[in-house]
C-alpha cells in the first residue's frame, strides 16, 4: 500500500538534500520518479530542486492551479512512475494535498512531500496543515538552534539581522532572510 509521507523541518535542516537522495536511490535502481517544486520559490533556477550543499535536479514547477494528480497519472500512463517527490510542500494547497493522497490510494505510487511546518510567525502553511492532517507518515527532520537545542521555528530577519514579526506569509529567502531557532530563542528574538 502506497503512503503519503510528510517530511517537515525548520529552514536549513536538509529537506531538499534528503529529497534528492531519495530520488537518487529510486533512479539508481532503474525506477522512474517525478519531482515537483513550488514555482514561487525564486532562490534558484525555476523548475529546479537545489540543496544548499550543491545538489540539484530538474523538477516540475507547480502553482496553486496545478493538478499534480493529473500530471502524474498522465506520465504514469506512458511510463511507470515509482515515486513522486515534492519539495517546498508548504506551498501546496489543501486540494493539491488531497490530490496526492488520492494518487497514493488509487495508483499505488508513494508520495514523499518535504516542507516547512510553520511560517515566520509560527503559523501553519495551508499545505503543511493539510499534510499534518492526512499524511500516512509524519517525519520530522532535525535542525539545530544556535544554543544546540532542536530548531523548530523560522525567524524572519531584515538585512541587519533584526527579527521581523509582521508581513506576508510568503517571503522567499534563504540564510539572509531566515534563521532556524528553538522556540525559546524564537520567542526571545521577537521580544
Amino acid at each position: 500500500m502506497a503512503k503519503l509521507y510528510f517530511y517537515y523541518a525548520s529552514m536549513n535542516a536538509g529537506k531538499s538534500t534528503n529529497l534528492l537522495q531519495a530520488d537518487f536511490n529510486y533512479r539508481e535502481r532503474g525506477m522512474a520518479t517525478m519531482l515537483f517544486t513550488a514555482g514561487v520559490d525564486t532562490r534558484f533556477e525555476r523548475g529546479t530542486i537545489t540543496s544548499r550543499i550543491g545538489l540539484s535536479e530538474p523538477a516540475i514547477a507547480f502553482d496553486s492551479g496545478t493538478d499534480l494528480g493529473a500530471c502524474v497519472r498522465e506520465r504514469h500512463a506512458r511510463e511507470p512512475v515509482a515515486c513522486v517527490l515534492v519539495d517546498e510542500a508548504q506551498f501546496l494547497t489543501g486540494a493539491q494535498v488531497d490530490q496526492l493522497a488520492r494518487l497514493c490510494d488509487t495508483t499505488g505510487i508513494p508520495v514523499l512531500a518535504y516542507g516547512l511546518r510553520t511560517d515566520f510567525r509560527g503559523a501553519l502553511f495551508e499545505g503543511s496543515a493539510r499534510l499534518l492532517a492526512i499524511a500516512d507518515s509524519l517525519v520530522e527532520i532535525k535542525s539545530v538552534c544556535t544554543c544546540g537545542r532542536k530548531a523548530t521555528m523560522n525567524l524572519r530577519v531584515d538585512s541587519q539581522g533584526r527579527a521581523i514579526a509582521d508581513g506576508e506569509q510568503t517571503d522567499i529567502g534563504g540564510n539572509e532572510r531566515y534563521v532556524a531557532l528553538c522556540r525559546r530563542h524564537f520567542t526571545a528574538a521577537l521580544g
